[in-house]
């Protein structure tokens, strides 16, 4: 379906042109029709298959239709769990709305405060924020929420996996009551569905490609491996196959810093985002990455949700994650738009029954290729309790060698001590005199 038939206005269709943009996804054929009736929605979509617009587009072409010349105020709230994911969104929104009158503004944190409330003063149509920095925002009065139309919770899986949905809470008190609620998740969990039925009122529910399906166009592979040999079987996966791009994802900031070290000094150059890094560190790991002056980008899941690298064919898991669904997540930064990509999943032997849950989560079994000299050493099952049933049975028990019993005894036996034992020492440690006394006294009776 062309974007053209989803009753869009001209200067937004000419900024899809201008990106390339002219068929439209299946969300976004179920969603901008949907955000047009001001009904709350309930959707169901995985990262890359276009939802961004699916919501952006609608509320980009009402507010520009209610729009006042020089009457910039907040609008629409659109939260997400990460600052990576803000500026994806927040530049969705630049790109769709160039031909149009509203100001965006982005906000999440590690970014200049004042800054920001300097740009809120001067007037935005268009919040696209983390919640923390929202709320900071709020506390200090330097933005009024009370006029907004649309509030969107974009990732609500990952808002709640990260404990942000108290944060949340706090900013709907700020917001009226009339308005329209867009929550948007990869999974429709219970935690997810418990939280719509707390802001969203009789939603119209939308299901596309949901968590479990993992894009068919996304080949994935599994290589068994001892633990201690990862870091070297990932640099030779990158340099015997000349992998021009490849994003790494690892579970532990501390385990992401030693990786990155490691490829670096096999020659391969790396990056490295995750948590402790400043919101400049990680901006220019990434654009480095996207302007391919860095080769390998390892980063936690923090950054899973917000990474949008066109043509990136390559991931690779270090590890399966803590959260499982967020194995989707990962595998769903290559393959986007319709592409074709590869995501390599490196597996210890510990690791086995999380890849199992993996499998059981997507429905399906993944591909196991081992590597000489890299797959672990496979241990032979013993049947039954002797390898030869002639042989005689050894010495040692089911849990290892019996403890040998002593031969040696003690000539004398030990009796038990008595009352009286107790006097006999009082006796010893008296004065002989006392004692001859003592004796005498006794005799004369």
């Amino acid at each position: 379906m062309s974007l053209a038939t989803l009753g869009l206005s001209e200067a937004l269709l000419k900024a899809l042109k201008d990106k390339g943009y002219e068929s439209a996804t299946p969300i976004q054929k179920a969603l901008i029709p949907a955000m047009f009736t001001r009904s709350d929605i309930l959707a169901g979509a995985q990262t890359g298959t276009g939802k961004t617009a699916g919501f952006a587009l609608p509320i980009l072409q009402e507010l520009t239709r209610q729009f006042k010349e020089t009457q910039h105020y907040p609008k629409a709230v659109i939260l997400v769990p990460t600052r990576e994911l803000a500026k994806q969104v927040h530049a969705s929104f630049e790109s769709y709305g160039k031909y149009v009158p509203l100001k965006s503004i982005v906000l999440y944190g590690g970014a200049n405060l004042t800054s920001q409330a300097n740009r809120l003063k001067q007037g935005v149509d268009i919040i696209v924020a983390t919640s923390g920095r929202l709320l900071e925002h709020i506390h200090q009065k330097n933005v009024n929420l009370d006029s907004i139309d649309y509030l969107v919770l974009d990732e609500a899986d990952t808002i709640l996996d990260m404990g942000f949905v108290h944060e949340v809470s706090k900013i709907l008190s700020f917001l009226p009551q009339r308005r329209q609620n867009v929550l948007i998740s990869a999974t429709l969990s219970g935690s997810v569905k418990r939280l719509a039925e707390q802001i969203l009122s009789k939603p119209k529910l939308i299901e596309v490609d949901i968590m479990g399906t993992s894009a068919s166009n996304v080949e994935q592979i599994v290589y068994p491996v001892e633990k201690e040999k990862k870091t070297e079987l990932l640099s030779y996966l990158i340099g015997s196959r000349n992998y021009s791009q490849v994003l790494v994802f690892v579970r532990k900031k501390e385990l992401a810093d030693e990786v990155a070290k490691e490829l670096n000094l096999s020659g391969l150059k790396t990056s490295v985002i995750h948590g402790s890094k400043s919101s400049g560190e990680r901006s220019r790991a990434l654009e480095g990455f996207k302007e391919g002056k860095i080769r390998v980008l390892v980063a936690t899941d923090i950054a899973a949700r917000g990474l949008d690298i066109p043509n990136l064919n390559v991931v690779m898991n270090y590890d399966i994650p803590h959260v499982t669904g967020d194995y989707i997540h990962r595998i769903g930064r290559t393959g986007r738009a319709g592409a074709k990509g590869l995501a390599i999943t490196l597996i210890s032997p510990l690791e086995m029954v999380a890849l199992k849950d993996v499998e059981k989560l997507m429905g399906k079994a993944i591909l196991q290729e081992k590597l000489e000299g890299y797959a672990p050493k496979e241990i032979p099952k013993q049947k039954g309790a002797r390898k030869n049933p002639k042989e005689h049975k050894s010495a040692d028990g089911a849990f290892g060698k019996k403890k040998k019993k002593s031969t040696t005894f003690s000539s004398t036996k030990k009796r038990k001590t008595t009352k009286r034992d107790g006097f006999k020492v009082y006796d010893a440690a008296k004065p002989k005199d006392e004692k001859k006394s003592k004796k005498n006294k006794r005799g004369r009776k």
